[in-house]
């Protein structure tokens, strides 16, 4: 093959408590185009003047790892990226990135990885499978290690009717810095409080029972923890149960803040874009449906 188009969903990953292995896709797209020909980086859409314009992209790690781990040498490829998802702002950019890189890879190579092998190489370059777990599967997963560099990835079934309301700051975060500022032990209480809720998140998103999310979505790891950084973070939370969510909770490492709402969407989304207004936080709120399906090849020639 000669040219290879995938499409990749952006993705909201800890849901609270599940930290580092509880992820959901969104219905929001990455398109990434690799064709044979002298190496060129071209991007357009979100954070396209952010994102590496070289070897240093995660598309073209993503890319090179499916050849290393195929034992064939790298081909000289042009990129083109359609960005539709909000970059560094707790969406899984980084993640759609590392994934469509390997599934073109995958696909123009000839080899086709299975979504197993897809994720144990992204999970071993992301470091966690929260985000990369559900951009290659869709829905809802759980991800955790098996080993040193093996990863079990099981889907849980979510409702239809299930809605993300988000609302997205005008400002950036840093995955790494957010993650320094998370201490290297936790409590015994905290420890159960977290293992309990994302056991109860689990049920209720599988059985639809979602008068339990606003329980079941708390956390006591790392949204406290990364409050001192974005002290508007409760507020929306709070703004979101008022307005009729379910549950909320910091996507990611933020500082995109997520709702679940299956009704009252509209509304939610409004009690959260002014609260955002009364603390001067500057944004935009998003509806968004959950993708059930994750990436694809959508074209090749």
């Amino acid at each position: 093959m000669n040219s290879i188009t995938v499409r990749t969903p952006a993705t909201t990953a800890n849901l609270g408590p599940g930290f580092d292995s509880i992820g959901m896709a969104l219905d929001l797209w990455n398109e990434l185009t690799i064709t044979r020909g002298d190496f060129s980086i071209s991007t357009v859409g979100e954070g396209a003047d952010l994102v590496p314009q070289d070897t240093r992209n995660l598309i073209v790690t993503g890319v090179e790892a499916v050849f290393n781990h195929i034992g064939q040498s790298i081909p000289s490829l042009q990129y083109h990226c359609k960005n539709a998802i909000p970059f560094s702002r707790g969406l899984g950019s980084s993640s759609a990135a590392i994934v469509s890189g390997l599934l073109a890879g995958s696909a123009i190579s000839g080899l086709d990885l299975t979504k197993e092998e897809l994720t144990i190489l992204a999970a071993n370059i992301e470091g966690h499978s929260d985000n990369v777990a559900p951009a290659i599967y869709g829905g809802c997963t759980v991800g955790v290690r098996n080993g040193t560099k093996g990863w079990i990835v099981d889907q849980v079934s979510v409702p239809e009717d299930l809605f993300a309301v988000l609302f997205v700051p005008d400002i950036l975060s840093n995955t790494n810095e957010s993650r320094a500022v998370l201490p290297d032990q936790v409590s015994r209480p905290d420890a159960v409080y977290n293992i309990g809720r994302a056991a109860l998140l689990v049920n209720a998103l599988s059985t639809g029972r979602m008068e339990l999310l606003k329980y079941a979505t708390d956390d006591r790891l790392h949204q406290p923890h990364r409050t001192q950084a974005f002290k508007a973070m409760p507020h929306l939370i709070a703004a979101a149960l008022k307005g009729g969510a379910h549950g909320a909770f910091l996507s990611g490492s933020g500082p995109s803040v997520l709702a679940l709402a299956t009704g009252r969407e509209v509304t939610v989304s409004y009690e959260m874009a002014e609260t955002a207004r009364t603390h001067g936080l500057s944004g935009k709120p998003m509806i968004l449906s959950i993708a059930h399906c994750g990436a694809s090849v959508v074209a090749s020639s």
